[in-house]
């Protein structure tokens, strides 16, 4: 997963949801981002916005738990048509939207 998200041929998206969730962790210390979160995140990534389209698929995403940021992620993947990386154990046998797990 390291070597998917660090090879310079692949964009990395995040989206607004992912960014909040991060900044959390960040702030719980829970995640070490240098020089800090904020400009990493600026400098690192690819936007994936947060569309009416977005909105919409969301509530179309059948999920094996409630969790609405998860809903959000996986709804984002499937508009964009992109890989979600995720070390979501509820969320590894998704069907529907492509998955790189993570660790």
């Amino acid at each position: 997963m390291v070597s998917a998200l660090t090879d310079a041929r692949n964009e990395v998206w995040l989206s607004p949801i992912s960014v909040w969730e991060v900044l959390v962790l960040a702030e719980k210390g829970r995640v070490l981002l240098e020089p800090d979160p904020i400009v990493w995140m600026r400098r690192a990534l690819r936007e994936a916005p947060l569309t009416h389209e977005v909105a919409i698929r969301s509530r179309q995403v059948e999920l094996p738990h409630p969790d609405p940021a998860d809903r959000f992620l996986v709804a984002t993947a499937q508009v964009y048509d992109l890989t979600l990386v995720t070390a979501d154990r509820r969320l590894l046998g998704l069907q529907g939207v492509s998955l790189l797990p993570g660790s």
